[in-house]
C-alpha cells in the first residue's frame, strides 16, 4: 500500500500530513502526484471528495520547496481556477494547511467583496492565487494582476466553468499565460466540449481517471420518491423531521425556488438557510459558516453551491429538483459519503422531471431506489403549519431589490420643490 512518506514528498508536507492524521493518499492522489512531481501536465478525472486538491496542492508545494524563488510584483506562482467563491476558498485553506510549516503565501480572488483590498493583497505578489475568473480579469484589466510569471495553472472542476459560460474567459486566460508552464485539468466529469478546451490548455497530458466517469460513490444510497411538484415542500418537511439528519443540503433548481423552501421550513420550525447567487458574500459566508458548525443543519443551495461546500458530517443529500444537467447530479451527491462515510441521496421527482431522472440513471449506471410516500401522508400535511404572509422584513426587501437586474428595479420617486434653496432654476430635489 502506498503511503504518503513513499511519495518522496518534501518533509514540511509530510509533516503537515502527519499533523492532519493523513498517512494514506487516496487512490487519485496516489496516481496523480508521481507524475506531477516530475512535471508533467495532467488531466485527472475522480468522482467528488476524493481529494483532487491535495492531489495538485502538494506536488505544487513540493516544487515551490525545491525551487524556491522571490514572489513576482503584481503577480503569481501558481494560479488556481475555480468556479464559484466558495470552492476557491476552500481550495485556499486546504494550501495553508498543507503549507503551514512552510513560507507559502495563498490568496484568494473572487466577485461579491471590495476589489480594492485584493489589489493591496497583490502588489507584494503571491505564490499561490486562487481566483474565480470573473475577478482575476477585472484585476487584469484595472493591471493589478499579471500573469506572466505563473509556472504552474490548475483548472479545477473544469465541466462546470463550461456549465457556468465560462468558456471565453477561459479563452482569454490561455492568451495570458506563458507558452512554458506546467497546466492540470481536475474533474469529476469530462464531456467532449471541455475535453477538447483541455487541449488547448494541456500539453502531452498524463491521464488518470480513478473511477467511471461520472460514477457515483458506491457508499451513498439512491433513493427517488414520486410526488407532485406542489406537494415536495410538505414531504421534504416530514422527511426532515423524521430521518435522523446530522447535517442535509437540499437543492433547487432555482434562486427563488431555493428562498421559498426555506421560508417554508423556517415556519416549519426547522433551522436553515440558502446559499445562491442573489446572497451578498457575506450572507452565504455567514450561511456556510453557521451550516459547517452546526448551527443549522440544513442547508438549501442551487448548483452554485454543488461545487464549493466540502463540510464534514453531511449524511443526507435532498434533491428537491432534479438538475436538467445529469452530470450536475453527481456533483450534488457528492457533498455526501466523504471522506470514508456513507451517505443517503433522496429525489423528490414529478410528472415532468422523469425524463431528466432517466437521463441521470443512463449517466451514472445506477437505479434509485423507488420509496413510497409516508403513510396517512395528506393528513400529515394538512397539519403541517403554513409560511408566514406577513409584510417581507426590511433586510429581505433589500435583498430581493438587489436580485432585481438594474432595469427592473422600481425608481425613486423625485418631486419638485415648492420653494427654499435651490427651489429656482429647475432644480430637482430627492424627495426625503
Amino acid at each position: 500500500m502506498t503511503k504518503f512518506t513513499d511519495l518522496g514528498l518534501v518533509e514540511p508536507l509530510t509533516k503537515a500530513l502527519a499533523a492532519k492524521g493523513y498517512s494514506v493518499p487516496t487512490p487519485i492522489q496516489a496516481q496523480a502526484i508521481p507524475p506531477l512531481l516530475q512535471g508533467n501536465d495532467l488531466c485527472g478525472i475522480a468522482q467528488t471528495g476524493t481529494g483532487k486538491t491535495a492531489a495538485f496542492a502538494l506536488p505544487s508545494l513540493d516544487y515551490f520547496a525545491r525551487h524556491p524563488k522571490p514572489r513576482p510584483l503584481q503577480g503569481c506562482r501558481m494560479l488556481v481556477l475555480s468556479p464559484t467563491r466558495e470552492l476557491a476558498a476552500q481550495i485556499a485553506d486546504s494550501f495553508r494547511d498543507y503549507a503551514r510549516f512552510m513560507r507559502v503565501s495563498v490568496e484568494t480572488v473572487f466577485g461579491g467583496v471590495p476589489i480594492g483590498r485584493q489589489i493591496n493583497k497583490l502588489k507584494a505578489g503571491v505564490d499561490v492565487l486562487v481566483a474565480t475568473p470573473g475577478r482575476l480579469l477585472d484585476l487584469i484589466d484595472q493591471r493589478a494582476l499579471t500573469l506572466r510569471d505563473v509556472e504552474i495553472f490548475v483548472l479545477d472542476e473544469a465541466d462546470q466553468m463550461l456549465d457556468l459560460g465560462f468558456i471565453h474567459a477561459l479563452k482569454r486566460i490561455d492568451k495570458l499565460l506563458p507558452a512554458k508552464r506546467q497546466s492540470l485539468f481536475f474533474s469529476a466529469t469530462m464531456p467532449k466540449t471541455i475535453a477538447e478546451l483541455g487541449d488547448r490548455f494541456l500539453t502531452d497530458p498524463v491521464k488518470v481517471a480513478v473511477t467511471p466517469v461520472a460514477s457515483t460513490a458506491e457508499r451513498i444510497e439512491q433513493f427517488v420518491t414520486f410526488v407532485n411538484q406542489a406537494e415536495k415542500t410538505a414531504l421534504l418537511t416530514l422527511t426532515l423531521k423524521a430521518e435522523p439528519i446530522d447535517r442535509a443540503l437540499v437543492f433547487t433548481r432555482t434562486k427563488h425556488g431555493a428562498d421559498k423552501v426555506v421560508r417554508n421550513l423556517q415556519a416549519a420550525g426547522i433551522g436553515c438557510a440558502a446559499i445562491h447567487g442573489n446572497k451578498s458574500q457575506p450572507q452565504r459566508t455567514q450561511a456556510l459558516q453557521a451550516f459547517r458548525s452546526g448551527e443549522i443543519k440544513i442547508l438549501v443551495a442551487t448548483d452554485i453551491a454543488a461545487r464549493g461546500i466540502d463540510v464534514s458530517g453531511v449524511s443526507h443529500v435532498f434533491n428537491f429538483e432534479l438538475p436538467n444537467v445529469a452530470e450536475q447530479y453527481v456533483h450534488r451527491i457528492g457533498r455526501t459519503a466523504r471522506a470514508g462515510r456513507d451517505g443517503i441521496a433522496i429525489s423528490f421527482v414529478d410528472g415532468e422531471e422523469r425524463a431528466y431522472l432517466k437521463q441521470i440513471e443512463r449517466l451514472t449506471r445506477v437505479q434509485l431506489q423507488p420509496v413510497p410516500l409516508p403513510d396517512g401522508f395528506e393528513q400529515l400535511k394538512a397539519s403541517l403549519p403554513k409560511p408566514s404572509q406577513a409584510k417581507p422584513t426590511a433586510q429581505r426587501r433589500h435583498d430581493e431589490q438587489r436580485a432585481r437586474p438594474a432595469g427592473d428595479r422600481p425608481k425613486r420617486p423625485f418631486r419638485r420643490r415648492s420653494g427654499g434653496v435651490g427651489a429656482h432654476k429647475g432644480v430637482v430635489k430627492r424627495a426625503s
